[in-house]
C-alpha cells in the first residue's frame, strides 16, 4: 500500500468480494472504525487530500504482505516470533494462532518450539456496521484444542487489543491459562492484556498529531 488512495481501492475490492467490515480490518490490518471510514469513502466521488486527512480516523496501516507472500520470509519471522515466547513458562504446549494472518505465523512457532497448534476466529470476523456487538469468536475443531493447558497467543498485529483480550478470554473460558501474547507489530505500545505479557518485533509509537 502506497497511500490512503490505495486502502480505499482495496477496501472497496474486498466489500465487492462479500467480506465484512470485521474481515477488511483484518486483512488490512487497521481498526474497525477505520475500515469502515475506507469503506464509506471508497463510494465518494469528490474528496480532496484535505478531506481525507481532516477526516480520517487516527490509525497506523501496517503492510507486511513482503513476509507474508514469501514462505522463507515468514519462517524467519515465525522463528524471531517464537524467541520472544521461548523462555515464557515451562510447560507450555500449545500455541493459538489468531485467524487469519496468526494463524501461518502460529505455525512456526509451534514447530520452533515444540507444541501444538490451536486457532481461533475472533468475533470481529461477522462484525459489519449496525450489527449486534454480542459476537462470538471460535476455536477451530480442526486443531489442538484447550483441554486446560498453557498456552501461547500468537497474532500479527494489535491494533485496539480488542482481539487479543477476547482470544485470551476465550481460552480461560475453555480452561486453558495464556503465558504470553506475541504480535509482529503493536500499534497500541501495551505491555500486558488481561494480566498477560506481550511481546512484538515492532512496537508503534506515535509522538504528536499531524495537523
Amino acid at each position: 500500500m502506497k497511500n490512503i488512495d490505495d486502502l480505499i481501492d482495496s477496501a472497496a475490492e474486498l466489500a465487492e468480494g462479500g467480506l465484512s467490515k470485521g474481515e477488511i480490518a483484518d486483512e488490512l490490518n487497521v481498526s474497525k472504525e477505520t475500515a469502515s471510514w475506507l469503506v464509506s469513502r471508497s463510494g465518494a466521488t469528490t474528496t480532496t487530500a484535505t478531506d481525507r486527512k481532516s477526516q480520517s480516523p487516527h490509525d497506523i496501516h501496517v503492510d507486511w504482505s513482503a513476509i507474508g507472500r514469501d514462505s522463507a520470509r515468514l519462517t524467519h519471522v515465525g522463528r524471531a516470533v517464537a524467541d520472544l515466547l521461548s523462555k515464557q513458562g515451562e510447560e507450555v504446549d500449545l500455541t493459538i494462532g489468531i485467524e487469519k494472518a496468526g494463524a501461518p505465523i502460529a505455525t512456526t512457532v509451534a514447530r520452533e518450539l515444540d507444541t501444538d497448534l490451536g486457532t481461533y476466529a475472533p468475533s470481529k470476523h461477522q462484525w459489519d456496521d449496525g450489527e449486534s456487538e454480542e459476537l462470538s469468536g471460535s476455536f477451530s475443531r480442526n486443531f489442538a484444542q484447550i483441554r486446560d493447558r498453557e498456552c501461547y497467543v500468537v497474532d500479527d498485529t494489535i491494533t485496539s487489543g480488542t482481539t487479543m483480550t477476547e482470544t485470551v478470554e476465550a481460552i480461560r473460558d475453555r480452561g486453558g491459562e495464556p503465558v504470553a501474547c506475541a504480535v509482529l507489530t503493536d500499534k497500541r505500545g501495551v505491555e500486558e492484556i488481561e494480566g498477560v505479557p506481550v511481546y512484538s518485533l515492532v512496537q508503534v509509537l506515535r509522538v504528536g498529531q499531524s495537523e
